[in-house]
């Protein structure tokens, strides 16, 4: 009889907690359905500040403008400085086209951190030569000329290091031994023997290109057009010593039509204007973590987060725009709600993920006191697809049951479904998202099933680091819809009176 009423009694003291939580959630979803912004946060940060480089001012921008929402929203902030690169680069707008017996618009991106043209410029076209001899016979018109050089583009640019210099020169010196013996077994055997080829490194003589006077490099890039960032001389850079080479990536029907020509001795002339800037650094570069302090377990956390440094070639409407997004939208609709999470909400936006996932990995080795603390790090980086489901663990089936229950009552056109997971294996290296380095610490890293509900025919390949990124490749009312699924799951984790059971999450 006593149990009982003990039972009761705490029955009671709970029952307030539970309707305060449900009562939040019910606003937060009424909220969302009639002022939902998460396209306006988008469209600030792909229309308004674009791609999104670290090192750029619009990753600068957009750090500053972020944290002001959080703190305009009622939040902490804390501006978490990752570190620094030695320059900074921005990309202006850039042109191209064909003239001669032809002609026609280039279409056809650089890579970060790479060299603009010096205003127009106008050059005839020739192919890289192979061999020292073949040098030598074309470097008086290497001048002024715009070379095409073998291999497809991955999106990175020629290594134009003292290192790389000496690995071609290395090739260059391998090849003509392998042209001597090849010229020895011919004469030995001209019926019977077969040569040996040598091997092709892209832009073989690029010191002696540039030192003759070209213009520019041009490789064939598949379309799609991939523009990365030249990690091989990023750390290195001085504003002294930029690179001074232009490297186009060109659509690789257009190289292909062109080489052609070339092969031919046809005219061809092509026309560049590249604005690729730079500006003295170091520049710092900082994750934004918008907080929303925990009422009785402040020093429990629910993470949830993505990167908010996108590729410049585009402006990161999807990678990771379609994550950062309903991030912060959810942060956005628990605090208009009136959201008292029991738990500290942290809504962490990264810096650097696309240059190695070094925002994450420095909160992960600068809080290593926290992370046996936290519930649960939602990472969303996955395109602007609706969550309809998360698969959980035994240990937390009774906790997730409840908290996921209103999910069925936001949209019809979006069932939830809770499902059972097995133990994974916990990971030795980070994969490649900023959940990855969480992971490696043993932090639990659910994240939400999603799936192209209504058919829009969604491919996140097409888009994922290419010129597609844009705002309008983002669907609008599935992102909508993940930004009230994240609240409202977020919220609820953080206002259990324990940790999400990490039992079982890992083998």
């Amino acid at each position: 009889m006593k149990r009982n009423i003990i039972l009761f009694y705490a029955f009671l003291w709970f029952l307030p907690v539970f309707a305060q939580s449900d009562s939040t959630v019910t606003r937060i979803i009424e909220i969302a359905r009639t002022d939902n912004r998460t396209m306006q946060h988008l469209d600030v940060l792909c229309n308004r500040f674009g791609g999104r480089l670290v090192g750029s001012d619009a990753y600068e921008n957009a750090a500053n403008w972020a944290a002001s929402k959080f703190r305009e929203w009622g939040m902490q902030v804390e501006m978490d400085e990752v570190g620094s690169v030695p320059v900074g680069f921005n990309r202006g707008p850039w042109f191209g086209r064909m003239m001669g017996e032809e002609s026609m618009s280039l279409h056809f991106v650089t890579p970060s951190y790479t060299s603009g043209t010096k205003g127009v410029q106008r050059g005839h076209v020739m192919a890289e030569p192979k061999t020292r001899e073949e040098f030598n016979r074309m470097k008086g018109r290497l001048k002024g000329a715009w070379v095409l050089i073998t291999g497809k583009s991955n999106g990175f640019p020629i290594d134009f290091s003292a290192e790389s210099d000496h690995r071609r020169d290395s090739i260059i010196e391998a090849n003509m031994k392998t042209m001597e013996m090849n010229r020895a077994g011919k004469s030995k055997d001209p019926k019977n023997y077969k040569a040996v080829e040598p091997f092709d490194e892209p832009a073989l003589f690029y010191r002696e290109m540039r030192e003759a006077g070209i213009l520019g490099i041009i490789q064939s890039a598949p379309v799609p057009l991939v523009a990365l960032y030249d990690r091989n001389n990023i750390m290195d850079m001085t504003f002294e010593n930029l690179p001074v080479t232009p490297d186009i990536k060109l659509d690789e029907h257009q190289f292909e039509l062109i080489e052609r020509m070339v092969k031919e001795r046809r005219q061809v002339i092509l026309e560049f204007d590249i604005r690729n800037f730079f500006k003295p650094g170091p520049v710092k570069y900082h994750n934004v973590i918008g907080i929303i302090p925990g009422t009785e377990f402040p020093d429990e956390y629910v993470i949830m987060g993505g990167h908010l440094d996108a590729y410049d070639v585009a402006t990161g409407g999807v990678d990771d725009g379609s994550g950062v997004t309903p991030t912060m939208e959810a942060a956005r609709l628990i605090m208009a709600a009136g959201g008292k999470p029991k738990s500290t909400i942290l809504v962490m936006l990264f810096a650097a993920e696309e240059f190695g996932l070094w925002g994450s990995q420095h909160w992960v080795n600068q809080n290593t006191e926290k992370l046996g603390f936290i519930s649960n790090m939602f990472n969303r980086d996955y395109g602007p697809l609706p969550p309809v489901s998360i698969s959980v663990t035994e240990a937390m089936w009774n906790d997730m049951e409840q908290i996921c229950r209103p999910l069925n009552n936001i949209n019809p056109d979006f069932p939830f479904e809770l499902k059972k997971r097995e133990p994974i294996e916990r990971p030795e290296k980070p994969w490649g998202t900023d959940s990855g380095p969480f992971a490696v610490a043993g932090v639990p890293t659910l994240s939400f099933g999603l799936e192209d509900v209504k058919g829009y025919n969604f491919s996140y390949r097409e888009i994922w680091h290419t010129e597609r990124d844009t705002y309008n490749m983002s669907i609008p009312e599935y992102q909508e819809h993940a930004a009230v699924v994240t609240a409202v799951v977020v919220y609820g984790m953080a206002c259990l009176n324990h940790l999400l059971p990490a039992e079982g999450y890992y083998k």
